[in-house]
């Protein structure tokens, strides 16, 4: 046991490390980046700085595994250097029984990292996103999604429409149960449309069965409503607009996401990306513990059977291609081409195999 907790505590402070050294350097690489992206707004110093700070936590969050597999790397070199290998060995403890510990380590990692790490980044990616937003466009996201159906918001120079929808097609240019509210500059509200749908056509809603309240002072809007078979309201909205304020299933604590799946298939739109997201999310202990046995796999020798170099390469090379055989599946599960459970758990689990039949094959074959 005081062997396991020795291991366990070598592999933390191998990824401790690892860890500083990659957020010191994901700073100053999009420090230089905001910088470049932000240089004509107004922003200044302090706000690129924030930018970057709130940027960061999802980098290092995307490349986490890969940073697992250095940890793994520096810390089986450094015992393969010192010998600490050759003498538990020689204490009866086998190779494979010496892994156990680092491959605990990389799945409390990798709950800590969903339960605690996921919804961090979830938030500072999602204040990034507005901050970025009001620096470029002067504008905050234009659509949201709530147990009451779905809000948009479109604006122009003279006022602001918000539009609630009890659901909606799969892009949201097509809306039912539809709700128009118009407010002047001052915030005052000066329309109001109901109707059945309204589609998004050429910069404008073509809007069906609907009854049109106008507010006025000393006006009845009752006595003055208005029902038409066919109407329209001009829009400054594009189909691209829409999708695009979803942002990311990352943007999403992981916590909040089986609600926001559910609201979001009752609105009427795909939640295929978000339930991918949601399993890849939650097999990600599974792939940390994958890396470690990648890296373990060709670095559990000893320094004097030389090709050290050769088996570095090897086991990053192994590590990259699991890597992107997980990104590969994510994208098919996205776009439907394979089952969401299989892409989300597919590629762990093999990465999972593979390095275990090499490391059996290594040690006891």
């Amino acid at each position: 046991m005081i062997l396991h907790f020795y291991f366990a505590r070598r592999f933390l402070r191998s990824f401790l490390l690892v860890t500083a050294a990659f957020m010191a350097i994901l700073i100053m690489i999009d420090l230089v980046d905001q910088a470049r992206r932000f240089g004509s707004t107004d922003a200044g110093f302090n706000a690129i700085l924030g930018l970057t700070l709130l940027r960061v936590p999802e980098s290092f969050y995307q490349i986490l595994p890969l940073v697992v597999i250095l940890a793994t790397l520096a810390m089986y070199l450094g015992l393969a250097r010192t010998s600490e290998l050759v003498v538990a060995r020689a204490a009866g403890r086998s190779a494979i029984r010496s892994l156990g510990a680092p491959v605990a380590m990389a799945l409390l990692i990798g709950v800590v990292g969903v339960a605690a790490i996921n919804p961090i980044v979830a938030a500072t990616q999602r204040q990034y996103e507005r901050l970025a937003n009001e620096y470029i466009t002067g504008e905050a996201r234009v659509l949201s999604v709530s147990r009451e159906g779905l809000w948009l918001r479109q604006g122009d120079a003279m006022g602001q429409t918000v539009v609630r929808a009890v659901r909606s097609n799969l892009d949201g240019t097509e809306l039912y149960g539809v709700t128009f509210v118009s407010f002047d500059q001052n915030g005052t509200s000066t329309q109001r449309i109901e109707a059945d749908t309204a589609r998004l056509v050429d910069g404008r809603w073509n809007i069906e069965n609907a009854k049109i309240w106008t507010f006025a002072p000393g006006v009845n809007p009752e006595a003055t409503a208005q029902e038409l078979a066919q109407t329209h309201l001009d829009t400054t909205l594009t189909r691209d607009q829409i999708l695009d304020s979803f942002g990311e299933p990352s943007t999403i604590p992981i916590w909040e996401l089986p609600a926001f799946i559910g609201r979001l298939e009752d609105a009427g739109f795909s939640a295929r990306i978000h339930r991918v997201w949601l399993q890849m999310e939650l097999a990600m202990p599974v792939f940390l513990a994958a890396m470690v046995l990648a890296g373990a796999s060709f670095t559990m020798r000893h320094t004097r059977f030389g090709r050290t170099g050769l088996m570095v390469l090897m086991a990053l090379g192994l590590g990259f291609a699991l890597y992107f055989v997980r990104n590969f599946a994510q994208v098919l599960g996205e776009n439907g081409q394979i089952p969401v459970m299989l892409a989300a758990w597919g590629p762990p689990v093999a990465a999972l195999l593979l390095p275990a039949g090499l490391l059996l094959h290594l040690e006891d074959g």
